[in-house]
């Protein structure tokens, strides 16, 4: 009795992980248009703890969080990391998730993609909601 209870508890606990395994997304999808340092910060710590589970992360930058791209402005460091949102980012392009800035934010903002940091591009509509629409992505929005 106790050797197929074993045996049933041990089968239980395998399928249970492969079923949650199934269930787990293959990526994220970030998008930020806040301006508030802290809802920014937010946005960049999820993704850093994504692509920390071996996850996909997309980001996409528009209004006043596209200046985070942008070489030389600057962020608020913040606690208790006493690092930045940009800061985060950063690390993020140097992690591998793909960072883009949305495609009105240049033109609105009076500049072009040479003002943007390394590895920050300008997002193509139909390659986002592509990702967006796609069900083994999770979306969040800030």
């Amino acid at each position: 009795m106790k050797k197929g209870l074993l045996v049933l508890l041990s089968s239980l606990v395998l399928s249970t992980a492969a079923v949650a395994n199934e269930n787990s997304a293959k990526g994220l999808n970030v998008l930020v248009t806040a301006k508030e340092p802290q809802t920014q910060m937010m946005a960049m710590v999820l993704s850093t703890m994504a692509l920390k589970q071996n996850k996909e992360v997309n980001v996409t930058l528009c209004s006043d969080a596209g200046d985070l791209a942008v070489k030389g402005m600057e962020s608020p460091t913040l606690k208790p990391q006493d690092k930045s949102p940009k800061m985060l980012l950063e690390g993020l392009i140097k992690q591998g998730a793909k960072v883009q800035v949305c495609p009105l934010y240049l033109p609105n903002a009076s500049k072009d993609a040479s003002v943007l940091l390394e590895g920050i591009t300008v997002a193509k509509p139909a390659e986002v909601v592509a990702k967006l629409l796609d069900k083994d992505y999770q979306n969040i929005s800030y």
